[in-house]
């Protein structure tokens, strides 16, 4: 059992730790004129980023736990007890949902640190967003 879950652990740290090498696209686009320019909204630049180079999604899925608690679960607890996610996000703030998968979390945090206040503040937007 205990090598099952050194194993799991081993493999959710590679996972994880997988640089992604998207880039951002432009978060506007150009209309001919008469048309408005589309912004996208924070929830939909935070999905992106979440799905792509943040490769969040190989740890935390929708509703249910992967390696990581699932979003809906954490966008709750968030919520509920008032925390602070893009402090967290920046390697600044303690772990509230699941203290035991913090390790695990750790690696991902150059990644999250060398995002933009307004990425990560995206981030939290698209995860609040998935509350039921």
């Amino acid at each position: 059992m205990k090598n099952v879950l050194l194993l799991s652990a081993v493999l959710a740290f590679a996972s994880c730790k997988k640089e992604a090498t998207e880039t951002v696209q432009d978060t506007t686009e150009s209309y001919t004129e008469g048309h408005a320019a589309e912004v996208k909204t924070p929830e939909a630049l935070g999905k992106q980023i979440f799905e792509g180079k943040g490769n969040c999604t190989s740890c935390h899925q929708l509703d249910q736990k992967v390696i990581g608690p699932s979003i809906q679960e954490i966008a709750k607890i968030y919520k509920d007890k008032k925390g602070d996610m893009v402090t967290f996000l920046r390697g600044k703030g303690e772990p509230i949902v699941d203290p035991s998968q913090f390790s695990v979390m750790q690696t991902n945090f150059p990644v999250t640190q060398a995002m933009s206040d307004e990425e990560l503040q995206a981030i939290e937007a698209y995860m609040y967003s998935q509350l039921k």
